[in-house]
């Protein structure tokens, strides 16, 4: 089976930017999961894998939508597509903002030796969520 890296890799157009971007704050999601549990705070620790699960599943999702929009076949059908291409990118940036809400906590309020995990996964969030937004604001933009 061929590993995510491989197939962004691949000359395919998803998964893409959209997948990436989800991937990346799923990853962040699961450093938080990590910190917190060595900070002793299991309900942030579930609220990481709760948030990564929700990522991950958002870049099959991502892949999907833009699947659809290359498939469309006429403007209608583009449109409805670019809307859930647009959508979908929208709430992985929503959802790299919680992660990263989560890590700045175990920043603030964390086991100091897991500091720099928790740093990490803050800045890793953030980017995502930007990364994220991009997309939303490519797929908003009328088409010329």
């Amino acid at each position: 089976m061929k590993s995510f890296l491989d197939e962004v890799a691949a000359r395919t157009p998803a998964p893409g930017g959209g997948a990436v971007a989800a991937m990346t704050a799923a990853s962040a999601a699961a450093l938080v999961s990590m910190a917190a549990r060595f900070s002793s705070s299991e309900d942030v620790a579930t609220a990481g894998d709760e948030l990564r699960a929700r990522l991950v599943q958002l870049a099959a999702d991502d892949a999907a939508a833009y699947t659809a929009v290359l498939a469309a076949r006429d403007a209608a059908t583009r449109q409805e597509a670019l809307q859930v291409a647009t959508e979908v990118p929208r709430e992985i940036a929503e959802v790299a903002a919680e992660v990263a809400m989560l890590a700045h906590g175990l920043v603030e309020n964390g086991n100091p030796r897991l500091l720099g995990d928790a740093r990490v996964a803050e800045l890793v969030a953030e980017a995502a969520g930007r990364a994220a937004g991009v997309l939303v604001e490519i797929n908003s933009a009328p088409s010329g």
